[in-house]
C-alpha cells in the first residue's frame, strides 16, 4: 500500500526547549535532504537507518539558513509507519517549529490529518485498530494505572486475547462446513453440534470476563465522575482544594459563593476523578445562585460517585436530610465536615439516612480525614477488583458495546444448537460473532469507521 509523504508537528505548541516535525512516506528522506545541510557534507539519502544527523535547515531558492536541527533518520520497515520516517528536532518557540513545518510543506510533504500517522501504522499492518486506539488512551491517561492499561493494549495483550477467540469461532464454523458439505454423513452432525456447545461456552466465558472488567475500565480511561454536593458553605469548595492541592476554588464565609460548576480532574489513589464542585443545593432568590443549584442538581443525577458534604458543627436541617435521601440510590460517601468546632450534628441520624454508605468525619480546614476519604474512594470502585495490569482489561467503550453484541451473539448460537436447530441457521450467528469481534481489532470494521476513529487523535500523531 502506497501513500502520499505526510508532515506534522508532532510536539505540543509553544516555548519549549525543543520541537519536532516528523515526516513519513517514501519522499520522507529526499525531501528532507533537499533542505538539510551537513558540516561534514554528507546526504541523508546515504546515510544508514537509526541515526541522527546534527547541521542546519536550509531553503533551496534562498539559500537562507531557516534552524539549527537534529534529524533522526529512520527508514521502513522499521519505523512506527512502517514506512520512511524523519524526525527534525528544532528549538522549542512557535515561530521557529512553523518555518521548519512551512519549509518542509513546501518541498513536497502534505499536512498530515489528525491521528495519520498512527492510521498508517494501522493500514501498513503494524497495529491492529484496538492497538491504535490505545496509543490514544495513553496519550490522555491520567494515572500511573490508566497507563498500564493503555501499554498493555498497545503491547497487543487484548488483540492476541480476541485473536483466540475468533479462531476457536472459525474453527467451529470450518466444521459447520464439512457438515453442510457431507449432509449424508449422520455421525458428522453429532460431532459438530457438541463442538458448537464447547467452543460456544468457551467463548462466551471468555466474553463475559472481558465485561467484567468494563466498568472499572472505564472509570480508569475517562475518569470517575465525583460531584461534591452540600448546602452553602459546608466546605465543598475546600474539600476541591485540598483534593487538586491547588487553590483551584474560590473559598469565603459567604454562603453561596460558588455559582457555577467548576471541573478538575485528580489521581486518587490511582484511580481519576473527574471532580465537581457545585454550588450549594438550597432555595435561594438569587436567580444566578438559582441557575447555579439547578446545574448542581442536573450534574448529581449523570454522577458515577457522590460526595456529600455536611457541617458537623450545626443540626441536621431538612435540606441536608432531602439530600441524603436524594442519595439513597447512588455510589455515595458522605463527609461530616467541620470536626474542629463544636459538634452539633447528631452522627446516629446520620448513619440511618446514609442507608449503609460510608460516613467520614473530618475538619478539612485542618487537613483531616482527607486520607481515609481517599482510601474509600478507591476501595469502593477497586477493593478486591482485578488491578490494571490485568492483560487483557477492557476500558474502550466502542470495546465493550461490541463485547456485549459479541456476547448476545454467542449465547443466541448456543441456545439455537442445544435445541438443535437446523446447523446452517446456527453458522449464522457464530459468524455474526466473529465478525463483531473482528471489529474490535479492525478485521471487519468498515472505513467510514477507520475514519472517525483516527479524527480524535491529536494532530502529529
Amino acid at each position: 500500500m502506497q501513500f502520499d509523504t505526510i508532515a506534522a508537528i508532532s510536539t505540543p505548541m509553544g516555548e519549549g526547549a525543543i520541537a519536532i516535525v516528523r515526516i513519513s512516506g517514501d519522499e520522507a528522506v529526499e525531501i528532507a535532504d533537499r533542505l538539510f545541510r551537513s558540516p561534514s557534507g554528507k546526504r541523508l539519502v546515504d546515510s544508514s537507518s537509526h541515526t541522527i544527523h546534527y547541521g542546519h535547515l536550509v531553503d533551496p531558492s534562498t539559500d537562507e539558513t531557516v534552524e539549527e536541527i537534529m534529524v533522526s533518520l529512520m527508514k521502513a520497515p522499521k519505523t512506527f509507519t512502517r514506512e520512511d520516517v524523519i524526525e527534525l528536532n528544532c528549538h522549542g518557540g512557535l515561530v521557529s517549529v512553523n518555518r521548519v513545518l512551512r519549509l518542509v510543506l513546501q518541498y513536497g510533504a502534505r499536512l498530515a490529518e489528525p491521528g495519520e500517522f498512527t492510521k498508517r501504522a494501522f493500514l501498513n499492518g503494524r497495529i491492529d485498530l484496538s492497538q491504535s486506539e490505545a496509543v490514544m488512551d495513553l496519550i490522555r491517561a491520567k494515572t500511573d494505572r490508566a497507563m498500564n492499561v493503555a501499554l498493555n493494549q498497545m503491547d497487543g495483550k487484548l488483540s492476541r486475547l480476541i485473536g483466540e477467540l475468533r479462531q476457536a469461532l472459525l474453527e467451529t464454523l470450518a466444521q459447520v462446513e464439512v457438515n453442510i458439505d457431507y449432509p449424508e454423513y449422520d455421525d458428522v452432525e453429532e460431532m459438530t453440534i457438541p463442538l458448537m456447545i464447547e467452543k460456544g461456552k468457551w467463548v462466551q466465558s471468555e466474553i463475559i470476563r472481558l465485561l467484567s472488567t468494563s466498568s472499572q475500565g472505564r472509570i480508569l480511561r475517562e475518569g470517575l465522575s465525583t460531584v461534591i454536593i452540600g448546602r452553602p458553605n459546608v466546605g465543598k469548595s475546600s474539600l476541591l482544594n485540598s483534593l487538586v492541592q491547588e487553590n483551584k476554588a474560590i473559598v469565603t464565609d459567604i454562603a453561596g459563593t460558588t455559582r457555577d460548576i467548576i471541573e478538575e480532574y485528580v489521581n486518587v489513589k490511582g484511580v481519576p476523578l473527574k471532580l465537581v464542585d457545585t454550588a450549594g443545593i438550597r432555595e435561594t432568590e438569587d436567580l444566578v445562585e438559582r441557575i447555579g443549584v439547578e446545574r448542581s442538581r442536573q450534574v448529581l443525577k449523570e454522577a458515577d460517585l457522590v460526595i456529600l458534604l455536611l457541617n458537623g458543627s450545626e443540626a441536621l436541617s431538612p435540606e441536608d436530610e432531602r439530600l441524603l435521601e436524594t442519595i439513597r440510590p447512588m455510589d455515595a460517601i458522605i463527609v461530616v465536615n467541620k470536626t474542629d468546632l463544636p459538634q452539633q450534628i447528631d452522627i446516629e441520624t446520620v448513619n440511618q439516612l446514609a442507608s449503609q454508605k460510608h460516613v467520614i468525619t473530618a475538619s478539612i480546614l485542618q487537613d483531616e480525614g482527607i486520607d481515609e476519604l481517599e482510601e474509600t474512594i478507591a476501595s469502593l470502585f477497586f477493593g478486591g477488583g482485578i488491578e490494571a495490569e490485568d492483560p487483557t482489561y477492557v476500558s474502550n467503550e466502542r470495546h465493550i458495546a461490541l463485547l456485549h453484541q459479541a456476547k448476545t451473539s454467542i449465547e443466541d448460537a448456543i441456545q439455537a444448537a442445544e435445541a438443535r436447530v437446523p446447523i446452517d441457521m446456527i453458522q449464522i450467528d457464530i459468524t455474526r460473532t466473529w465478525e463483531l469481534l473482528g471489529e474490535i481489532v479492525g478485521d471487519t470494521v468498515q472505513d467510514s469507521l477507520i475514519n472517525q476513529l483516527f479524527s480524535q487523535f491529536c494532530l502529529g500523531k
